[in-house]
């Protein structure tokens, strides 16, 4: 029986494309020392895949420094803008599977709680069309973990998201795709992610080719607990 491959991959941005977390947390440690709050990694740690919004609130909850949640996204977007356009992290296999992907003319989606300002750097240093639809964190009503970012990409692409697989490193990722009805490939990296009956784990991206993805029907087979590939 010929190998089925997914319709469609859905790509996370943050932590599984590229490494910003680091730039994200350095941006967080740099706004608490420029007004005397206290952060700590382990609070940052908490808003990994999170809508940037989320992450405003809590930011202004846990360092308490006056600013209303959507001052303090501007300035995270601003602060990981500059490092990121010094360097472009990109995790290890991410581009070479991308490149196979494209050689077997399977659709890419982009599906990131980052800003469209912030992902058009990434896009940018891409071939022109790497991704045939890209939704971003100030594009969508309900970011992850709900599902509207997913299903949003799924209907862009004009694809079922049962036929997609989303590849994700963070717990508020995996929930959002898997709800919206994707199988989940899961690369944790900064956060350990929690298993489910649609996530398949790896530990790493590189030497993944389009033969060796997962699909939708795999996912399916599996009682809950995931299932290392």
């Amino acid at each position: 029986m010929a190998r089925e491959w997914p319709a469609a991959v859905l790509w996370d941005l943050d932590g599984t494309l590229v490494d910003t977390e680091p730039y994200w947390i350095e941006s967080e440690m740099q706004l608490a020392r420029e007004h005397g709050a206290f952060w700590s990694r382990e609070l940052a740690l908490n808003v990994v895949g999170l809508d940037l919004m989320d992450t405003g609130r809590f930011v202004a909850q846990h360092m308490g420094i006056g600013w209303p949640p959507a001052q303090i996204v501007d300035y995270l977007v601003d602060q990981v803008i500059a490092r990121l356009s010094q360097d472009i992290p990109w995790r290890p296999g991410a581009l070479d599977l991308i490149a196979d992907l494209r050689r077997h003319d399977v659709p890419l989606g982009l599906v990131t709680m980052s800003y469209r300002r912030f992902v058009r750097l990434v896009l940018d240093a891409l071939p022109a069309g790497t991704f045939a639809d890209v939704v971003t964190g100030d594009a969508v009503a309900r970011g992850k973990p709900d599902p509207e970012p997913y299903l949003q990409a799924a209907r862009g692409l004009g694809i079922d998201p049962g036929r997609c697989l989303a590849i994700e490193d963070s717990t508020t990722g995996a929930r959002s795709a898997e709800a919206a009805g994707c199988t989940v490939l899961v690369v944790p990296h900064h956060v350990a992610v929690e298993e489910g009956a649609q996530r398949v784990f790896r530990d790493t991206l590189v030497g993944l080719d389009v033969d060796s993805l997962p699909g939708p029907w795999q996912a399916r087979e599996q009682h809950a607990g995931g299932q290392d590939l």
